[in-house]
């Protein structure tokens, strides 16, 4: 079924709204606690626990509209799920903080296995948005797996060494901004390998 095409900056909205949600509710309340059904659950565990349904509220309506959820996207709730879960479950924060370590690794392990048996995975997921030869993808993937291994390392630095307020603003914007920046140097250092497309 192909995509319905929407607003962009609806999809936008939808994509990445319930993180700036999250980041905000975090703010507010970080430093209360509260008492649910006995059990004392820091700010930092609310907050997870209204992340959780307000991006799978987000994710319904994005499918509702494009017909359409990308396998990054759904892999990523399946993580923000399960690790929200065991948060809540062992009212323990740490779970939450390693979710993304493990989004990285395994984005290293299945990049890595593709490497290894002389394919390029990423062009499975990005190719139809950027043709480009088999080389330039290549290219591409060993590179974006060594970024994906520096930001899983650079995640446990974070949550092990800093504070919870700063693993959240690195985690909500240092994070991503560093991959979009590096994704779009790149592509830009990548271009003599760009298929155009025919007239």
């Amino acid at each position: 079924m192909s995509e319905k095409q929407i607003n962009p900056v609806l999809k936008q909205v939808l994509e990445l709204g319930p993180t700036l949600a999250f980041f905000v509710i975090y703010l507010r309340i970080k430093d209360n606690s509260y008492t649910i059904a006995g059990t004392e659950y820091s700010g930092f565990i609310v907050a997870t626990l209204v992340f959780v349904p307000l991006l799978l509220v987000a994710m319904g309506i994005l499918w509702a509209l494009t017909r359409q959820l990308s396998r990054m996207q759904i892999f990523t709730a399946f993580m923000v799920i399960f690790f929200g879960g065991l948060t809540a479950w062992f009212n323990d924060e740490r779970f939450f903080k390693m979710k993304t370590t493990i989004v990285y690794g395994v984005f290293v392990v299945i990049l890595g296995v593709g490497l290894l048996r002389g394919r390029s995975y990423l062009e499975w997921v990005m190719g139809e948005f950027l043709p480009m030869q088999q080389e330039g993808w290549l290219i591409l993937t060993r590179r974006v797996t060594a970024m994906f291994a520096a930001l899983a390392v650079a995640n446990e630095i974070v949550w092990r060494t800093m504070s919870t307020e700063s693993w959240v603003k690195i985690e909500t914007f240092a994070f991503p901004i560093a991959l979009f920046l590096f994704l779009w140097a790149q592509i830009m250092a990548l271009q003599k390998y760009l298929i155009e497309p025919e007239k």
